[in-house]
């Protein structure tokens, strides 16, 4: 699976800071919704129901929320760089700043695992996450997010 498959251009955004949790699960419902055409209210509520069974912050600064929607027929991504790191709740207790959110249709299976994976895996990148951090042009974080799986591919 390509990260660029995935990740269209217009579902990454820098923000400035979120107060909550659930204020970026509606910053991503927005970016849903406007990149992809999805719900926006769905994403939010699915993003809620799904971290409410364990946190999705995986340490590092880093979250990776992820849902599973009736309304979408392959697995999309987006990705948010909060300028100001907030309190997601993550597995270190460390706040957050680089967010890259999976959605899925229902029915996905093997698919949304396969793009878990594929995140994570991109996202454990110290390298690719401290020039994620240093940059504020989301056609940039786009190529870089892109371009780093592929190098991790070869």
């Amino acid at each position: 699976m390509d990260l660029s498959s995935i990740l269209r251009p217009e579902a990454v955004k820098i923000a400035s800071t979120f107060s909550s949790k659930k204020r970026l699960f509606q910053e991503i419902g927005d970016l849903a919704a406007s990149a992809y055409e999805v719900g926006g209210r769905t994403v939010v509520e699915a993003l809620q129901d799904r971290e409410s069974l364990g946190p999705t912050g995986v340490g590092g600064g880093i979250a990776l929320p992820h849902a599973r929607l009736e309304k979408i027929d392959r697995v999309v991504g987006l990705f948010v760089r909060a300028e100001k790191p907030f309190d997601f709740g993550a597995v270190d207790r460390k706040p957050v700043d680089l967010i890259f959110a999976l959605l899925a249709p229902e029915d996905a299976g093997v698919e949304h695992l396969k793009a878990l994976a594929v995140v994570s895996r991109t996202m454990r990148d110290p390298a690719l996450c401290a020039k994620l951090r240093a940059n504020t042009d989301p056609t940039a974080l786009h190529a870089m997010l892109t371009e780093a799986q592929q190098n991790q591919a070869a």
